[in-house]
């Protein structure tokens, strides 16, 4: 079994943050008073593409950190 570094573990927490951010954004343009906004629409649209490019980004991160560890 492996011995885990928290180096690791701290590089994905900027990551982690940012997700948390664009879910916590989602909901409060989720509001009745932004339901005719077109921007807001298109912003929803996007959240869940953005929300998949951040597992891929740390999944990247997690593989290289593993190559990295003898």
């Amino acid at each position: 079994m492996k011995k885990h570094s928290k180096h690791k573990e701290l590089i994905m927490l900027p990551l982690l943050f940012v997700a948390i951010l664009l879910c916590i954004g989602g909901h409060f343009i989720l509001q009745p008073s932004y339901q005719d906004s077109s921007i807001a629409e298109y912003s929803l649209a996007a959240l869940p593409f953005i929300l998949f490019a951040i597992v891929i980004i740390a999944i990247k991160m997690a593989i290289k950190a593993e190559q990295k560890d003898p």
